[in-house]
């Protein structure tokens, strides 16, 4: 049955795949599948799997090869795309309003009838390795990802997304199949869409591509990591500039403190160029070009980093600064002022950013598949007026007292 919750539609197939809908004034929609399979979900000998599946999902259907799965919409002068997280892949698709239908059917296609035939699959598997290298020449991004494994140490979560060369080369399209069956499961599916769609359209489009899917049930959980002491790694990389990365475990998904913490990161090291750390080491003292704070929610689990570049020569200064500033905000609680600015400089971002359909599209996917639901803007916003200083001050004393570190030099 459909129900309408505030701005969404809502649909549930009879095999659970969930959809939900946004009716908004455009030419354009945008439309993903997500799954609730990533690199998090893969056992031993597959590392790297996910994203390999994600890949070879357009390169063959039992009704298209490879080049009609790409130019499908592309002719349309539309785009069909995926990427892999650590706990999701999605698929998703930008076409005018008139092809929507045409877009559900392509995603359904490559998502329930994939081939990932033996010769395509090692083609897309040199494509990969070269990836590998590329991301192996940016420690911007590297560092991220090792900072990461050692944070989760001995969990699925701790290693990369991209998986290493020689594991790669061992998998066959029958490993590819048996993970899908194993993760690709229609309990852990959510079909988003945000355009100028009715109802009824919606719900046509979904039940003739989508609802003669035979039900399935992901059957292996997961575990959440082991504590891991807190750790400070260098390493020689010979580069001109030091990278480092400070960090600690944070908040799963649905801890109520999370909505503070993005609050406070967004505080300390977000976007605008009056965030604390840009002020403190940028504007006050030219140390860096680049800080930023990051928190990543998970379903169990979370991870919040602090990521700055610098000089060699003006790293324990860059780090001495960074202290007195966490030390601050754990020790200080933040006037009636400075937490009006931030929460007001917090919802203009999140206002504007709600703008861009095809991430907002994303991220209702992404929400409605953990939680079930989507909070209107309006409910974010009364989130965010609910916080005070002293909320700020209990995460930063929780999280920010022992940070572990990375650093490139």
């Amino acid at each position: 049955m459909r129900v309408k919750r505030e701005e969404f539609y809502t649909y549930t197939l009879p095999n659970g795949i969930r959809c939900i809908l946004k009716q908004v004034r455009s030419a354009v929609c945008y439309c993903s599948m997500t799954i609730g399979a990533g690199s998090r979900d893969e056992q031993v000998g597959e590392q790297g799997i996910a994203h390999l599946v994600e890949h070879t999902l357009f390169k063959g259907t039992t009704k298209r090869k490879a080049y009609q799965v790409n130019c499908r919409l592309e002719n349309l002068g539309g785009e069909i795309n995926a990427f892999t997280t650590k706990e999701e892949t999605v698929v998703h698709a930008t076409v005018l309003k008139g092809d929507f239908g045409k877009a559900v059917e392509l995603i359904g296609d490559i998502i329930f009838h994939s081939t990932f035939p033996e010769a395509e699959l090692e083609k897309e598997k040199a494509v990969i390795y070269d990836e590998i290298n590329m991301y192996k020449d940016s420690p911007d991004e590297r560092i991220y990802d090792e900072f990461e494994d050692l944070l989760f140490a001995g969990s699925e979560l701790g290693h990369n997304i991209l998986g290493r060369k020689q594991g790669l080369a061992k998998l066959h399209s029958a490993d590819l199949h048996r993970f899908m069956e194993r993760n690709y499961t229609t309990d852990r599916m959510v079909f988003a869409a945000i355009g100028n769609i009715s109802p009824r359209a919606f719900v046509a489009a979904v039940e003739r591509y989508f609802g003669t899917i035979e039900p399935s049930t992901k059957r292996v959980g997961r575990t959440v990591p082991a504590v891991v002491e807190p750790f400070h790694k260098e390493v020689n990389r010979s580069m001109h500039q030091v990278r480092s990365v400070m960090g600690t475990r944070a908040y799963a998904l649905d801890d109520k403190r999370r909505v503070a913490l993005v609050l406070l990161t967004n505080l300390l090291g977000g976007p605008s160029a009056a965030s604390r750390l840009n002020v403190a080491l940028r504007e006050r003292n030219a140390l860096t070009y680049c800080v930023e704070t990051i928190y990543t929610p998970l379903s169990d689990c979370g991870m919040w980093t602090l990521f700055f570049s610098c000089e060699k020569d003006k790293l324990e200064q860059c780090r001495a600064i960074i202290r007195a500033e966490l030390d601050k905000i754990m020790t200080t609680p933040l006037t009636k002022r400075q937490l009006s600015v931030a929460k007001k400089q917090f919802v203009g971002q999140f206002a504007i950013s709600a703008e861009n359909n095809e991430a907002y599209m994303l991220g209702v996917g992404k929400s409605y598949l953990v939680f079930g639901s989507v909070d209107s803007v309006d409910e974010v916003y009364r989130q965010i007026d609910q916080i005070g200083p002293q909320d700020i001050m209990d995460v930063a004393r929780d999280l920010f007292g022992s940070l572990s570190s990375l650093t490139y030099k």
